[in-house]
């Protein structure tokens, strides 16, 4: 009985992967630019990623200013996006909605992990309990009503206004993050859920319990790490699918409010115009958005590849693992 416990113990310690920190994170950054698809992900991402974060020394317009003499301009010298029906200078809008359109995608995939993780993780560890079934039938509760329902009752009634709750003041924006994060939980939750199921079975567990490991420390420092690449690749792809939904929202009036720009209220602005012969004014926004989205994808999917266990156990999988 002692051997084939000590058999387990070694087998669970050689299971956990080492934890590398910075030079874990860079060789899973080569690792993606190996690939061509994540070579392309990348750049794509990164620029419009150091775009949204230079947006204030960018040598570029500002976005609010009115040019009442040159509105409806095309592009050109002065204005290389050209302008809108309000004078304002499209490119300046197009890179300072980047800033509203990604921090939201960004904060609405962190918090569905975050969520979505935990409640799979302690729903696949207590399987064929009474909290497994508790916590996944909410979580297809939550999932069966679409998002734009959700959202509309949420305006209906909260409105679009600034929502006091004691000393904190809610911007619609944070309103619709927190919001869209918590539709996002259901599908990560039950993506951890189905990957937990079948480690918490598995023989380092078991040495772990031996061993006198709390289930936290189970949970997070030895399930996790073991289930937490497909979780993370299904997260990048949802930040396509988040921007996508943010500007869908800010296009029908319930996302970003003015005068703040996003990708999606720049199209929404620009929809009267489509036929009119202003192409400029929809065109450069649709593009942004679609290039963000291509990115965020090629990107995820060079992340499926990267993570594959089927490329060796020395392989980029591992590196990707010793950064939890």
């Amino acid at each position: 009985m002692e051997r084939s416990v000590d058999i387990a113990v070694a087998r669970a310690c050689a299971s956990r992967p080492p934890r590398g920190g910075f030079a874990a994170a860079l060789r899973f950054v080569r690792a993606l630019a190996a690939t061509p698809i994540g070579a392309i992900g990348l750049v794509i991402v990164s620029g419009l990623v150091l775009m949204a974060l230079l947006a204030p020394v960018l040598p570029i317009k500002d976005p609010l200013f009115l040019y009442l003499d040159h509105r409806l301009e095309p592009p050109g010298a002065e204005f290389l996006f050209g302008t809108d029906q309000s004078g304002r200078d499209i490119l300046s809008r197009v890179v300072w909605g980047a800033r509203a359109s990604l921090a939201i995608s960004i904060f609405v995939v962190a918090i569905g992990l975050v969520l979505g993780m935990l409640i799979g993780l302690v729903a696949g560890y207590y399987s064929r309990t009474w909290i497994e079934e508790v916590l996944m039938k909410c979580m297809e509760v939550l999932a069966s009503i679409p998002l734009l329902i959700w959202a509309i009752a949420m305006v209906g009634v909260l409105g679009v206004q600034p929502t006091v709750l004691g000393p904190f003041s809610l911007s619609n924006e944070v309103k619709l993050t927190l919001l869209i994060g918590l539709l996002y939980t259901p599908g990560l939750a039950r993506l951890t859920h189905g990957l937990v199921l079948n480690e918490a079975q598995a023989e380092y567990v078991l040495a772990r319990h031996v061993q006198g490991a709390s289930t936290w420390a189970i949970l997070v420092s030895d399930i996790l790490p073991n289930v937490i690449s497909p979780v993370l690749v299904q997260a990048t792809i949802l930040m396509g699918v988040a921007i996508i939904v943010e500007a869908s929202l800010s296009f029908i009036g319930l996302g970003v409010q003015p005068p703040t720009p996003s990708w999606g209220s720049l199209l929404s602005d620009a929809r009267t115009l489509i036929f009119s012969g202003e192409w400029w004014v929809s065109v450069f926004p649709g593009l942004t958005v679609v290039l963000a989205v291509l990115g965020l994808n090629l990107l995820g999917d060079a992340m499926r590849v990267v993570l594959d266990p089927r490329r060796g156990a020395g392989g980029p999988r591992n590196e990707a693992r010793e950064l939890v």
